[in-house]
């Protein structure tokens, strides 16, 4: 099979399994005929599409693809093999079906590190009351009016704009529109449509914060998802022909690699200091923020992240009840039973119950893969490395790995 037919055969599996699963392809940029013929087909049967990706898998070996083309397809064959096995009704334990999906084996965090950064948090948060108390009280302090939520995102993109076409480049002719939706189990969604655009839908049943909202829209947009989708769009599928990169699906390596990057987005783009940069880009709106102290707040609950991959160890791998698990969330996540409840229904949404670990681990590896530059690498620059080549979490560690042998002690 020539290495264009085998691309194809990859963009028809996705395309297919789809059908079966829907939201799984989060977009799919390529040939519309070609959807169009899927689409038209009759259903699939899923245990025929798990072989298929295995006889694809096995057809990589021989293939012409360079190893980086080689290494992304494989890996994403095998979580598309994993997700038509569990269709097809095979029970897959979920330890090993994060494992497929994501290229990570996940175990529960470490408590001692949530004491610690409940400890940090008292120190940041004096004052009576429980620490739950206390930090809900700092946080509705820090809310953002609904009807100024809308004007505060425009304002925080527009900033953030600037900076990534600055620090990045930005493909002319790009555009985000955004959307305030109500009754989704997330806080916010970028739809790419392809063409340069995308769709940003922001949940406005969370009740966003002034210093969340920075984080959530350089997620989303800049330099997160629609950034990385552009930039892959006009590099890998445009210029280098790399046709894999127009399909996107849900369950698969590139999450882990595209959730990571884009919770590091703010990071990259700003940096340390943050929370005085938006301070001062909110004020015109008649927004006011302690900046500072948001920003050690957030770097403090930063270390709780772990909590929301516990749960869903504890939902899925340990049959625990929901109550327990709910419990679990407002003990360590400091957050009320109605926002633990939110979480929950993500963690048992079927199409995303294994999703929470591109977010936990996603941030730990491409944490681990920006700092472990060579001298005169600049953060800018890594970054734009993984905006815009096709790695998946395994090239990622032995990179990593690497480094590890010839970084400084105090760096490593």
């Amino acid at each position: 099979m020539d290495v264009n037919q085998l691309v194809r055969e990859y963009q028809v599996l996705g395309l297919r399994l789809g059908r079966l699963s829907p939201g799984l392809v989060d977009s799919f940029t390529g040939d519309q005929g070609l959807r169009r013929q899927v689409d038209n087909e009759p259903m699939p049967h899923p245990a025929a599409l798990a072989a298929q990706a295995g006889l694809l898998r096995r057809e990589l070996v021989g293939s012409d693809l360079v190893e980086a083309r080689r290494r992304f397809l494989d890996a994403h064959l095998v979580a598309l093999e994993c997700g038509a096995r569990k269709l097809a009704g095979v029970r897959i334990g979920y330890v090993d079906e994060v494992a497929a999906y994501f290229q990570v084996r996940i175990r529960p965090g470490n408590v001692d590190g949530y004491r610690a950064a409940h400890a940090q948090l008292d120190d940041l948060l004096p004052g009576p009351g429980t620490l739950a108390y206390r930090l809900s009280e700092f946080r509705a302090l820090d809310e953002v009016p609904l009807k100024r939520l809308e004007g505060a995102v425009h304002a925080l993109s527009s900033a953030l704009r600037d900076l990534a076409r600055e620090r990045f480049g930005l493909p002319d002719g790009e555009v985000v529109e955004y959307r305030i939706v109500r009754d989704k189990p997330w806080s916010g969604f970028n739809y790419y449509l392809g063409g340069l655009r995308s769709i940003v839908a922001i949940n406005a049943d969370l009740g966003h914060r002034m210093s969340n909202l920075p984080h959530l829209v350089a997620h989303e947009s800049y330099p997160g998802h629609h950034t990385e989708h552009c930039r892959k769009d006009v590099g890998l599928v445009g210029r280098r022909g790399f046709a894999e990169q127009s399909i996107f699906l849900i369950n698969t390596p590139q999450c882990l690699m595209a959730e990571g990057m884009a919770d590091l987005g703010l990071h990259a783009l700003v940096g340390r200091g943050w929370g005085a940069w938006t301070e001062d880009t909110l004020r015109d709106l008649g927004l006011r923020m302690e900046g500072p102290l948001a920003e050690r707040v957030e770097m403090a609950t930063s270390g709780l992240a772990a909590v929301r991959q516990d749960a869903a160890l504890m939902l899925h791998d340990q049959r625990a009840d929901e109550a327990d698990v709910v419990a679990y969330l407002c003990r360590w996540l400091l957050v009320p039973e109605r926002r633990a409840r939110q979480m929950v229904r993500f963690l048992a949404d079927p199409l995303w119950r294994a999703y929470t670990t591109t977010y936990v681990e996603g941030v730990r590896l491409v944490r681990a893969y920006l700092d472990a530059r060579a001298p005169g690498v600049s953060l800018a620059d890594r970054y734009l490395t993984v905006l815009d080549e096709p790695l998946v979490p395994e090239m990622l560690r032995e990179e990593v790995a690497t480094a590890v042998s010839w970084l400084p002690r105090d760096s490593a």
